[in-house]
């Protein structure tokens, strides 16, 4: 019983899958915040010019 219990690997492979998951889910975050922030800048820097062009007409 002791000799399957250290032969079996099928937990070891859950884990693996588990960490695969985490490090996408990671990498995606990242991808999605860089992605986020130009947004920001993209949208302020469009409210400005609007902003602006209505008070000088």
């Amino acid at each position: 019983m002791l000799r399957n219990l250290l032969q079996d690997e099928s937990g070891a492979t859950a884990i693996e899958y588990g960490l695969l998951a985490a490090l996408i889910a990671v990498a995606a975050i990242t991808a999605l915040q860089s992605v986020g922030n130009e947004l920001s800048t993209t949208f302020s820097t469009v409210s400005t010019t609007l902003n602006d062009s209505n008070t000088v007409s």
